[in-house]
C-alpha cells in the first residue's frame, strides 16, 4: 500500500502542474480584450511578446505576469498539497505552457513561465533570471536574446547558489527554451531578428 502511494503524489503533481501550466493566458486575454486570435497575429506565438504586437501593452504585461504566476502557483500549490513534488510540478507546468493540450500542443516559449517556476523553487535564482531577462530586454530590445540568456542563467545561478538539486531540471528546461527559439536563432545568425516594436519574430 505504501509503495503504491509513492506514485500517487508525483503523478498528481504532474497532472495538476500540467493543467495549470497549459492555461493559454495570451490567447484568453487577447480574445477577451477584443484583439483577435493571438495565433493569427505576428509570429503566432502565445506569449507576451506576441501580445505586444497587438498594440495592447496592458494585455502584454498581464500575459507576462499570468504566465509567470501559473508556473509559480503550480510549484507552490503542488508542494503544499503533495510535499516533495515541487520539481515534478515545475517540469509539468513548463511542458504545459510549451505544449498545451487545448491548443493542439502548440504553446509558447516558456520564458515568463520559467521565471515564475524559479521564483517559487528558489527566489534568488528567480531574481537573477528576472534581472538578466528584463535588463537585456531593456538594453537590446531583442526579446529572443533576452529570453535565451535568462534561461541559460537559470542552471548557472542554481549551481552558484549551491542548489545542485535544481541544476539538472533547470538545464533541461533551459535546453527546451533554446529549442523553442530555434527559428529566432536562425534569424539572429542571418541578421533578420527584429527588435521589439517591429513586425515579426
Amino acid at each position: 500500500m505504501q509503495t503504491d502511494y509513492l506514485w500517487v503524489a508525483p503523478l498528481a503533481a504532474l497532472v495538476l502542474g500540467y493543467l495549470l501550466g497549459s492555461i493559454p493566458f495570451g490567447v484568453i486575454l487577447t480574445r477577451l480584450g477584443g484583439a483577435g486570435d493571438l495565433r493569427t497575429i505576428g509570429s503566432g506565438n502565445i506569449g507576451a511578446t506576441n501580445v505586444l504586437r497587438t498594440g495592447r501593452k496592458g494585455l502584454a504585461a498581464a500575459t507576462m505576469l499570468l504566465d509567470g504566476a501559473k508556473g509559480g502557483v503550480a510549484v507552490l500549490l503542488c508542494e503544499w498539497l503533495f510535499p516533495g513534488t515541487a520539481l515534478f510540478a515545475a517540469a509539468a507546468a513548463f511542458l504545459g505552457h510549451l505544449y498545451p493540450v487545448w491548443l493542439k500542443f502548440r504553446g509558447g516559449k516558456g520564458v515568463a513561465t520559467l521565471m515564475g517556476i524559479l521564483l517559487a523553487l528558489h527566489w534568488p535564482c528567480g531574481l537573477v533570471y528576472a534581472v538578466v531577462w528584463l535588463g537585456l530586454l531593456g538594453v537590446l530590445r531583442i526579446s529572443s536574446v533576452a529570453g535565451m540568456a535568462a534561461a541559460i542563467s537559470a542552471p548557472v545561478s542554481a549551481a552558484l547558489f549551491s542548489r545542485f538539486d535544481l541544476v539538472v531540471l533547470l538545464l533541461v528546461l533551459c535546453l527546451l527554451v533554446l529549442f523553442k527559439h530555434r527559428e529566432n536563432i536562425d534569424r539572429l545568425f542571418s541578421g533578420t531578428e527584429p527588435r521589439l516594436g517591429r513586425k515579426h519574430g
